[in-house]
């Protein structure tokens, strides 16, 4: 006898009907293809500057609509994310606030998140309450909706910095969605997580940036760069960044970014001084330093 499929079972909903996608690239677009693999997500729609940008996404299948505009986009959304440049979010958050639904939650993406959370305080309104600050810790150097795969978060991990504001329900949601596309959630303050990917992230680009740019400020940097080897291009492999996201970046963590900047230019003061003092002890002890705290990091737990 065949078992009966109960009717719940087959007209079973997805977890979010209506995404509305604000920024339709690499994050953005890998979110919306993750999702759309595990069947959690019914309707995706896509907003964003570019209309050859979002004509590919739809032909990937990664958005199922183009909005005309913000306010059709968020029309009942049960789920908005931004994932725009850091730059543009404050002006999409001012767009969409008068159009949000009573249980439309947003989300972001972005890489800083007091500023962002600043930007929903002025401008969400009472919708404020249903916003939960969000970083997935996941990216390629690559951009635009052509860059979007569907395990781009698979096994990476995922912060969120909710405010004491913040409606719980609203961050299950925003954390089940992200843990469907293969992320691992961790909850930190927002001036913690600045500190720390100024540190960790934001420094090592604007490093990757700057070794460039003096290479390249060589007369004779064509052949420079024709010497270059595996280890430049791995130190350089973040510079294919989109430089205006990091642009937006630097600027909304400027204070955390100074600081790590500073504590850097100390570090190279100290290497400098072993070289002039031809130091050969205190370099090889720093260098030693340096590699045993890489190996420890790199250990698996």
């Amino acid at each position: 006898m065949k078992k009966r499929i109960s009717k719940r079972r087959a007209t079973r909903r997805p977890g979010i009907g209506r995404l509305a996608l604000f920024g339709v690239g690499l994050i953005g677009g890998s979110l919306a293809l993750a999702l759309k693999r595990k069947k959690a997500v019914g309707c995706v729609v896509g907003v964003g500057r570019s209309r050859a940008n979002l004509l590919v996404a739809r032909r990937l299948g990664i958005i199922d609509e183009i909005a005309a505009d913000p306010a059709a986009a968020v029309k009942h959304a049960d789920v908005v994310v931004i994932a725009v440049p850091l730059g543009q979010t404050a002006a999409a958050m001012a767009q969409i606030a008068p159009h949000l639904e009573a249980h439309t939650i947003v989300t972001d993406a972005g890489s800083t998140k007091r500023d962002v959370i600043a930007h929903a305080r002025r401008y969400l309104g009472h919708a404020f309450a249903r916003f939960v600050p969000a970083h997935p810790i996941a990216g390629t150097e690559k951009s635009g909706a052509g860059a979007a795969f569907a395990s781009l978060f698979d096994g990476h991990k995922l912060i969120v910095t909710p405010e004491p504001a913040t409606d719980p329900r609203a961050v299950k949601t925003v954390t089940t969605m992200w843990k469907l596309a293969g992320m691992h959630v961790i909850s930190m303050p927002a001036a913690d997580h600045d500190r720390v990917f100024a540190l960790v992230s934001h420094l090592p680009h604007v490093l990757s940036f700057a070794l460039v740019n003096q290479i390249a400020g060589y007369a004779d940097a064509s052949a420079l760069f024709k010497h270059t080897g595996g280890g430049f291009r791995d130190s350089t492999r973040i510079a294919g960044s989109s430089p205006e996201m990091w642009r937006d970046v630097c600027l909304a963590n400027r204070d955390a970014l100074l600081a790590a900047l500073d504590d850097y230019l100390g570090e190279l003061e100290r290497v400098r001084g072993m070289l002039e003092a031809s130091d050969a002890q205190g370099l090889e002890q720093c260098f030693t330093a340096a590699r045993d705290a890489r190996a420890r990091w790199l250990k698996p737990q």
